[in-house]
């Protein structure tokens, strides 16, 4: 394994890197500050020149898992518009995508029992990610007459609280949990059902 660390200048991004890799592989409890230490190529008590400790590491991983997934979240958003609904089934999709494409991130924002607001700065990150989420949400519903209309915050957490479950279920390899259809699919045929039941999907003939 290659070392990293001060051959780039930026330790603590190297240990952050180095924390990324070790939940990836062992879960957020399954490593060590030295362990972190040691692949990013330097001693223990540098880590304590950027981090009080493991769970402060991991805080800073899922930051920046936050900051990518409401970039993400909001490129699948823009990519949808000028339609609403296109742009809301979009960010389900992303949902899906994030997860496959930054799983140590991932299990550090939503598994390693670091709560959102251990810093103000893992906070606002969090914010920004379902600020995306809910702007899609109150866009679309938009075209739900008043008095049936969710709450924008509502309607975002449903969806996604399904499309965690579905992530957390089918697509990370969870055992005894095979499914006999892809995730995406559960996923669009899910978000299908629930916008059919706000009026917002013609209902199949």
């Amino acid at each position: 394994m290659s070392k990293r660390g001060y051959h780039h200048g930026n330790l603590r991004q190297a240990l952050v890197e180095a924390a990324l890799a070790l939940i990836e592989a062992r879960g957020p409890a399954g490593f060590t500050l030295s362990e972190a230490a040691k692949q990013a190529g330097v001693t223990p008590a540098a880590v304590y020149r950027h981090f009080d400790g493991r769970e402060d590491l991991i805080a800073e991983a899922a930051r920046q898992g936050y900051a990518i997934f409401a970039d993400v979240i909001d490129y699948a958003y823009e990519s949808g518009q000028p339609s609403a609904l296109a742009a809301f089934e979009a960010t389900g999709r992303a949902y899906l995508a994030f997860a496959r494409k930054y799983p140590g991130h991932y299990i550090a924002m939503f598994e390693s029992g670091i709560s959102v607001n251990r810093t103000p700065e893992l906070a606002a990150a969090a914010t920004r990610a379902r600020d995306v989420l809910e702007r899609a949400a109150r866009d679309l519903s938009q075209h739900i007459p008043q008095d049936r209309r969710p709450p924008a915050a509502m309607f975002s957490a449903h969806i996604w609280a399904m499309s965690h479950g579905v992530v957390e279920l089918f697509a990370r390899n969870s055992p005894g949990t095979a499914a006999p259809f892809a995730p995406e699919e559960l996923l669009e045929t899910g978000i299908g059902i629930y916008l059919r039941g706000l009026g917002l999907i013609e209902p199949d003939d």
